[in-house]
Parts: C-alpha cells; sequence; structure tokens
C-alpha cells in the first residue's frame, strides 16, 4: 500500500503560498477566501492576495511587557454551559475529560486532552487584540503553537485549510500561512493564570496576527481539510489581517 504522504511546517507554508502566484484570475479558485455568493465580500480577495503576496508570510506582530497588560472584555458568549449541555458536563469536572479532537486530513487522528498540550513545548506571548467593535487590549496568552499539534497528527499534502469547532457552535477556518505562523497558539493560559471560562476556557485559539474575532474560543474539534468551510455569510470578512 502507497504510504500517506505527511508535509512538513516548511512545505505547507510553501503550498499555501504558491498558489497565490501568477495573475490575479488564475488564483481566484483556491485557496481564496469564501465570499458565500456576495459580490462585496469578493473584494476580500484583493485584500487576501495583496497582503500574502506584499508581507512576509511569517513576521511577528509586536509583543508587549508584562507590565503593558491591560483589562480585557469578553464579549460573545461567556459560558456555553447556559446551553451546552456537553460543556456543563465539562465544566463541572474541571475540564479533565475535555478532548480536542483531530480529524480530517491527517495521518494520525484522535483526541488531545489538556494534560496532552500541557506536555507539548509551551509559548507565552503579550500582545494587542484588536477587537472588530473598535476596542484593542493588551493580554498574555499561554498555550501550545498550533504548528505543533498539526506536525503532531500528520498533516497530508492535500490539506489548505485548518477549520474549527466551538461549543458555542462556532465554526470557523484558517489557511495553512496563519496556522504555521509562530505566533498562532492554542491557549490555556492568560496573564499568568488558568485560562478563564469567559475568555474560553479550557482552550481557545489565538491568531495574533488578524481581528479578535478569529481567535475563536471553548475550542472542542479541529478539521484538516482541503475545501474553507468558513463561517457563514455574517457580514465580516473571512480574512481579517492586521
Amino acid at each position: 500500500m502507497k504510504p500517506t504522504k505527511i508535509i512538513t511546517r516548511r512545505q505547507a507554508i510553501v503550498t499555501a503560498l504558491a498558489g497565490m502566484s501568477g495573475s490575479f484570475l488564475a488564483q481566484c479558485t483556491r485557496p481564496m477566501p469564501p465570499t458565500f455568493g456576495n459580490i462585496l465580500r469578493m473584494g476580500d480577495n484583493v485584500t487576501y492576495l495583496a497582503q500574502r503576496t506584499l508581507l512576509p508570510g511569517q513576521s511577528l506582530v509586536k509583543e508587549y511587557r508584562f507590565g503593558d497588560i491591560s483589562s480585557m472584555p469578553a464579549t460573545g458568549t461567556t459560558n456555553p454551559a447556559q446551553f451546552s449541555e456537553a460543556y456543563d458536563k465539562l465544566l463541572k469536572n474541571a475540564f479533565s475529560d475535555w478532548r480536542l479532537n483531530i480529524e480530517g486530513l491527517v495521518s494520525r487522528p484522535g483526541g488531545l486532552s489538556l494534560d496532552d498540550l500541557k506536555k507539548f513545548p509551551s509559548r507565552t506571548q503579550i500582545t494587542k487584540h484588536h477587537c472588530e467593535e473598535g476596542w484593542t487590549a493588551i493580554a498574555q496568552w499561554t498555550g501550545v503553537p498550533l504548528s505543533s499539534i498539526l506536525q503532531h497528527v500528520g498533516i497530508q499534502e492535500h490539506a489548505r485549510f485548518i477549520n474549527f469547532h466551538s461549543y458555542d457552535e462556532w465554526i470557523d477556518s484558517i489557511d495553512l500561512v496563519d496556522a504555521f505562523h509562530p505566533q498562532t497558539i492554542l491557549a490555556y493560559g492568560m496573564n499568568g493564570k488558568t485560562l478563564p471560562v469567559p475568555h474560553g476556557a479550557p482552550v481557545r485559539l489565538r491568531i495574533e496576527r488578524q481581528i479578535g474575532f478569529k481567535s475563536m474560543k471553548y475550542i472542542r474539534k479541529i478539521e484538516v481539510t482541503e475545501d474553507n468551510v468558513g463561517f457563514g455569510d455574517i457580514g465580516w470578512a473571512w480574512y481579517n489581517g492586521i
């Protein structure tokens, strides 16, 4: 039987960027931001291509000192237990039974507990959160680089997007450039403490090079795919680079 080909971090980034070369028309196939048939959203393709072409794929956002940390409001869902029986049970057991399920175009699908995630080398970063509502806040985040998890499960050569599912019934996705960025982490700590429920416990995504709503809270599943599922037409752009 022919073995499944697994791509490395460098190959993943090169593959994603290769799809953006050539003329604009040639790039309007895949991978591209989903427009969901919305004519106004088609302009997102221009922004996406411009940023991916002109800006260094792995450049870091500014990181701050501990003394710069500010108060940070919790917006959107603040406790999925109000409507999710599954999350309510996990919360009552202090997330001891929580598992991050990883499936799709990976060679080693399965589940990782919170303790499993903490066994990976961690990264701590103090960054500015840019909310789509117009406010900003600085916080410290500790977690495992998403790239480490993807390398652990072995994403396959046809993989193009990483889709995230949450306990508050949110679905969103990012491309491989953002997925393998050093500052894209699965955070389980905030400001030196365990990640609190209003901010996404037990694990939330941090995508520092995009607007705040892309940093999904209450992660329950990661799905690696060739196609982009996006999050539906809610009026916001799929790609919100900063």
